[in-house]
């Protein structure tokens, strides 16, 4: 819940002026999650200026329409151009009582409307400490992903968020990420075969910096970032965007 939509749109001029100067990596791609409120301005800003990045969304309702007051559907999204929604994000999880149920209805509606869901996975503090980081995630990834086409979990990211480590400056050890990110490919070939798991996308978020960016893309199943607060400036956006390219 940062940035109003004329800060947003400040940030994509910046954005825009950044990447002109020095293009990402041919390989990169990165997206932006504004609020609900800067959608259309961030949506307009960067088609019109041509910025090579793509227009993403922090939720969506599981619901196309109704009398839902305050939501917004995923159908809502398409048609402003998302290209990837957040869905289950621990905070929602945490603050907005989703549950897995709730969490794999989002991922179908997003899938519906031809939306790429950024699936939101991880354990808290107690559970880690616990010895149930596994489990968490693994359960977590049954609910959402259990009885789904190969074809369709291929084209899916799912992103690793150990929830003690979002916002508090404590960053996973890339080790630890590691660790957890190979997990998730193994558990998303025993659900949808190994097709799937070479395929599907896996990110890490918790604290990313640029500092710390390179380290956990050098890990050999971490496939990209899941950025909170060090992206809500263009030029660190940029910077963890071109980390160890």
């Amino acid at each position: 819940m940062n940035h109003n939509h004329y800060e947003a749109i400040q940030f994509v001029q910046q954005l825009a002026a950044l990447l002109r100067a020095s293009p990402l990596p041919p390989e990169r791609e990165a997206s932006l999650h504004p609020p609900f409120t800067s959608l259309r301005s961030v949506q307009t800003a960067l088609e019109s200026d041509g910025v090579p990045v793509s227009l993403g969304a922090q939720n969506c309702h599981q619901e196309d329409r109704g009398a839902f007051t305050g939501e917004v559907s995923a159908e809502m999204l398409a048609k402003l151009n998302v290209a990837y929604v957040i869905v289950g994000h621990s905070e929602r999880r945490a603050y907005a009582g989703e549950t897995d149920e709730l969490v794999r209805a989002k991922l179908d509606m997003a899938l519906r409307h031809a939306i790429t869901p950024i699936l939101c996975v991880g354990e808290s503090l107690d559970e880690r400490e616990a010895g149930a980081a596994f489990d968490k995630v693994t359960r977590q990834l049954e609910a959402a992903l259990s009885g789904r086409p190969g074809q369709v979990v291929s084209g899916l990211v799912v992103a690793y968020e150990p929830i003690w480590a979002i916002g508090t400056g404590r960053t996973a050890a890339s080790s630890d990420a590691e660790e957890m990110a190979a997990h998730i490919r193994a558990e998303v070939a025993r659900l949808a075969g190994d097709e799937a798991a070479s395929a599907v996308r896996v990110q890490y978020g918790g604290s990313v910096t640029p500092d710390n960016a390179a380290e956990l893309l050098r890990c050999a199943n971490v496939d990209g970032l899941l950025v909170g607060g060090a992206s809500l400036a263009a030029d660190g956006f940029v910077e963890i965007a071109r980390a160890g390219a």
